[in-house]
């Protein structure tokens, strides 16, 4: 049952069936049932392990979103991550360990109520919020493979086959009619034998459009991919830290390119400079089993690419107050708090 867990977390994090019986053809592929293949889920989701099985959406396609950053004295951080929470735009909010010391990703349906909430924010808390929206992603949201025998390797799964958001245009265009169709999607799919059947029948679609709409979304670049979404500290990768660099802006591409393709690196974009407070521009999240798992890995990145002259630091992840899937709204349907 180990080796069925890890297959079905390492194969199906990426290129999720889009037919009438998607848990099927897994189950074919891993030479067991429908039944095994979704009670495992649905186990794995009640643990914490799997999120959802569903899509992540490509960075301000659907929507747009920032990373958001606060310093709160020691004493109030519970308190503020607390109200930080208690937004629904809010779907990440995690400790770390610097000055900066409050991190949370919100999402909205657009710049304005992006901004809205962030101020709403600003004022309720009485501390400033950062603003650090993606300026270019090399490595982001590709899945994760997960080593559940304990061997103590994080490896990349490989992203040939992953869609670049190609046509923005095409995307916009195709938004218009799928918003009620990502409204349902968003929290995950059904786990159930024809989940595509059972999201037309909400819609009162048919099951073939469905399944043609999330094809059309996944090759226009909205969908960046639809599967299984893990958990990486459920699953035994207990310790994570962003590592942020001051780099020439003439270089920043190139490094970004360099250290999105190292083993150890989950995620690699830009980020804007906000002088004085912030003097970085880009980030790359490194997990591990472990702290020192993490800083090998960092001190062999950092080595190996001849890093030790760019100005950098290491943010662990102490508590995590809030993680969830982005919730999306409907044109102009308010998101609420």
């Amino acid at each position: 049952m180990e080796d069925l867990t890890e297959k079905l977390l390492n194969d199906f994090q990426r290129n999720f069936p889009l037919n009438p019986m998607p848990f099927e053809q897994i189950a074919i592929a891993l030479n067991t049932s429908t039944e095994v293949v979704i009670e495992k889920l649905k186990e794995l989701q009640a643990k914490g392990a799997v999120s959802r099985v569903g899509p992540v959406f490509t960075p301000n396609t659907v929507g747009v979103s920032t990373l958001a950053a606060m310093a709160i004295p020691t004493e109030k951080l519970e308190e503020v991550a607390e109200q930080v929470n208690s937004y629904e735009q809010v779907n990440h909010n995690y400790e770390r360990e610097h000055t900066f010391n409050l991190w949370f990703v919100a999402t909205a349906d657009n710049k304005d109520t992006l901004q809205d909430t962030l101020s709403k924010i600003e004022k309720q808390t009485g501390y400033k919020v950062l603003s650090l929206p993606l300026l270019k992603e090399y490595h982001i949201d590709l899945g994760f493979r997960m080593d559940l025998k304990n061997r103590g390797d994080i490896d990349v799964v490989d992203a040939t086959t992953s869609k670049p958001s190609q046509n923005i245009l095409t995307a916009e265009a195709q938004l218009a009619s799928a918003e009620d169709l990502i409204e349902v999607i968003q929290s995950g799919l059904p786990l159930v034998a024809r989940p595509y059947q059972e999201i037309a029948q909400r819609l009162g679609w048919s099951e073939q459009l469905v399944i043609e709409k999330l094809k059309t979304m996944v090759d226009g670049g909205i969908i960046k991919r639809l599967g299984i979404v893990v958990r990486h500290h459920e699953l035994g990768y207990r310790a994570n830290a962003m590592v942020v660099w001051d780099v020439a802006d003439d270089q920043v591409d190139k490094l970004g390119k360099q250290l999105g393709q190292q083993d150890c690196v989950t995620l690699c974009y830009q980020r804007p400079r906000m002088l004085p407070e912030w003097p970085y521009n880009l980030f790359c999240m490194v997990h591990g089993r472990n702290r020192e798992e993490v800083l090998e890995c960092i001190n062999t990145m950092t080595e190996g690419l001849c890093l030790e002259n760019i100005p950098h630091t290491v943010l662990f992840s102490g508590r995590r107050f809030k993680q969830r899937g982005a919730i999306y709204r409907k044109t102009g349907q308010a998101t609420k708090h």
